[in-house]
């Protein structure tokens, strides 16, 4: 571990997709004092410091909340930085969200959001008519998605009352936000001004992931998907394993499929390391987590893979992520594409080891994130803290 002379006490407070823990891990290797207090990820079931999942129940919000006014003067005081993985960071009704958030606010240094997942501002960028985003999770040019279409009232509740009163709370409170996609970037951008705003994106431990690599030429292109039962309409993996069996029964001598559902994160990443290609998501422009993790590996990976994405972090030699406009039809031809000419992959993954460790190698995310919360309340930044 890196010993610096004045290490900062920080506080993650939530996770999505081992995120904030892999941060937290970089953090701590540079010397700073990091807690993190997250559900795990819910069903990934990752670690953290202090648990604050919802147990299922009748009365399980109760006995969280009340968890939380126990431990809160011990456990959530006295940071120089907390940071809160969404407005929505606790899985309570918002008013309580909103009253623990205040909680944080005056007895903390500072407090930042990191963009990790929905909120209002990002729904509100995708469904807005003049949108850049040709394409979303609710939106494929100017028709509903398979998600709205499936859950017609989900956006009502996200626009509730107590939920506008807690996402105008936290983002008027906030020190700064720290984005990890393109998409989120852009939705910060609507509601803050650009001096509070930075891109860190999604970190990954490369150090403790030993690539597998591709054959040059596999005899059988080994297909993953994992698909989370209550996620399919949001990631598009509905579609990718529709496509996918497709090729199956097209090409059975060419391509096998592994399809997993809600496994443990670590289980998840065994698996994972035996294909060859991972079926990420389909509506996003920016590869996550789940591709990022593969590329890592030294696996070719289906996620996002738009311009706009390559050009916003100002990569212009590696494109390594295969993807294709939201349309059954061209979903297919990508993955059969992919079997007819195998040879690529190996090509693509190696790439894609590069890619994330140019741009996504934990302590590279890291920098970025401390450097931006160290502007924003006056601490001198030291790129190599």
């Amino acid at each position: 571990m890196s010993s610096i002379e004045n290490p900062l006490k920080i506080l993650l407070l939530g996770d999505a997709s081992n995120c904030h823990r892999t941060l937290a891990g970089a953090l701590r290797s540079m010397g700073h004092n990091v807690i993190l207090a997250s559900n795990g990820s819910g069903w990934m079931e990752t670690e953290r410091d202090i648990d604050i999942s919802r147990a299922p129940g009748t009365f399980s919000g109760a006995w969280l909340w009340t968890r939380l006014n126990t431990m809160k003067w011990r456990r959530f005081t006295g940071y120089d930085i907390v940071v809160v993985s969404n407005p929505n960071f606790l899985d309570l009704k918002p008013h309580r969200t909103q009253h623990f958030f205040n909680f944080i606010r005056r007895h903390n240094r500072s407090v930042f959001l990191t963009a990790l997942g929905t909120d209002i501002p990002f729904l509100d960028l995708c469904n807005d008519p003049d949108t850049p985003l040709r394409y979303s999770e609710w939106k494929i040019g100017d028709r509903p998605a398979p998600l709205p279409l499936a859950d017609p009232d989900a956006l009502t509740r996200w626009h509730t009352a107590p939920m506008q009163r807690l996402n105008n709370a936290v983002y008027q409170n906030i020190d700064g936000a720290v984005s990890v996609l393109y998409e989120y970037d852009l939705a910060l951008r609507r509601v803050l001004p650009s001096r509070s705003i930075a891109y860190g994106g999604i970190p990954i431990d490369t150090a403790a992931i030993t690539p597998v690599y591709i054959p040059d030429r596999p005899d059988r292109v080994r297909f993953f998907i994992g698909i989370q039962q209550d996620r399919q309409f949001v990631k598009g993996t509905d579609r990718l394993l529709a496509a996918a069996k497709k090729i199956l029964e097209k090409y059975p001598q060419k391509a096998t499929l592994d399809v997993v559902s809600n496994l443990p994160y670590s289980v998840y990443i065994d698996r994972m390391r035996s294909a060859h290609v991972v079926l990420d998501q389909l509506y996003s422009y920016t590869p996550a987590t789940n591709a990022l993790l593969a590329m890592a590996m030294g696996l070719s990976a289906f996620s996002g893979n738009e311009p706009e994405y390559y050009n916003f972090i100002g990569e212009n030699e590696l494109h390594p992520v295969i993807g294709c406009y939201p349309d059954d039809e061209m979903i297919f031809n990508t993955l059969e594409n992919i079997v007819l000419h195998p040879e690529n992959l190996s090509i693509l993954g190696r790439q894609g080891r590069q890619f994330v460790m140019r741009h996504n190698d934990s302590h590279i995310v890291a920098h970025r994130f401390l450097n931006f919360w160290k502007k924003k309340i006056d601490i001198p930044t030291n790129t190599l803290s």
